[in-house]
């Protein structure tokens, strides 16, 4: 596991300097280069913590998510990209954090509820690994059990377009029409004392967040046609 903090590091103004900047160059790319439109931006908080879960079809939707709000979203990435000081330590600044893959589940929860207690709020894809196709697939349970465990309300995102603009394994950004839909927040369960309880409130707003995320990604794919 790569021995790096998830809370802030360096100089937090550069840090916040740099997000900014970076956000406003892709958003502004994908605004001309793919029309990008967003709508439901109402639904974010403009303060206190928070997960955002959207859908996920592209490489692009990382980007697309740091659009639906000015403020410092945080986001996970496989540790490999942290091995060179430089770009790990810019990734850092623009919100990443690095997490091992296959190694244990719960190296990467406790990582993520350590950023939410940082007080920055949270991007996870709760599909997992890019999908295909129109159905939002079964989704798993960690973003919810960390909602759950941290307290949180959890935010469905619905991104339609960015398979066409940018398919798995493209090499090129096409200039098709981006369109995301923001859904109101679903509050998590009050933290629940036993392991148990708090597994049988993650299932059931899985099965919440599941069904919310098919009704805006229907939209969101609609406006894109």
């Amino acid at each position: 596991m790569t021995k790096i903090s998830t809370k802030l590091v360096g100089h937090k103004l550069v840090d916040r300097i740099a997000y900014q900047i970076v956000r406003f160059i892709v958003t502004t790319f994908c605004r001309l280069w793919c029309r990008m439109t967003v709508e439901g931006r109402e639904n974010v908080p403009a303060e206190g913590i928070f997960i955002l879960a959207p859908t996920h079809r592209s490489i692009l939707d990382t980007p697309i998510a740091s659009g639906v709000t000015r403020r410092r979203l945080r986001f996970m990435g496989a540790d490999k990209y942290w091995k060179n000081k430089a770009f790990g330590r810019l990734l850092t600044a623009l919100g990443g954090f690095p997490v091992s893959r296959g190694t244990a589940d719960r190296e990467a929860l406790k990582r993520s509820i350590a950023v939410l207690q940082g007080g920055e709020p949270l991007v996870l894809f709760p599909e997992g690994e890019r999908k295909v196709g129109p159905i939002v697939q079964p989704l798993f349970d960690g973003a919810t059990y960390i909602a759950v465990k941290a307290g949180v309300p959890i935010i469905p995102v619905g991104i339609g377009g960015s398979e066409r603009a940018m398919p798995k394994g493209a090499k090129f950004i096409r200039p098709r029409k981006l369109h995301v839909v923001v859904g109101k927040p679903i509050q998590a369960a009050s933290i629940a004392a036993s392991p148990k309880d708090q597994r049988d409130a993650a299932r059931q707003l899985t099965a919440d967040l599941h069904a919310a995320l098919q009704r805006l990604f229907d939209i969101a794919q609609a406006r894109v046609l």
